[in-house]
């Protein structure tokens, strides 16, 4: 959970840049097909992911199913 909002929050850190941008690369084909963008922050082999459904200020069903489905591409990334 995040502080002060209704949204969910993730911190990954990967072996290096390449396999986190190859997450953020399946992560955001995901959300285009869902149209549900995540808030995200890359820096090198870390990436921040953020969920809130801002048409309802809040969580919903769509930030669920993304984040069961980051967490099903995440790998061996650490949180």
């Amino acid at each position: 959970m995040v502080e002060g909002r209704d949204a969910i929050k993730k911190e990954l850190k990967f072996k290096d840049f390449n396999e986190a941008f190859g997450f953020m690369t399946r992560v955001a084909l995901k959300a285009e097909t869902m149209d549900h963008h995540p808030e995200w922050f890359n820096v090198y082999n870390k990436v921040d992911i953020t969920l809130a459904t801002h048409f309802v200020n809040g969580l919903s069903e769509r930030d669920v199913k993304l984040a069961k489905f980051i967490d099903s591409v995440s790998g061996e990334a650490k949180s």
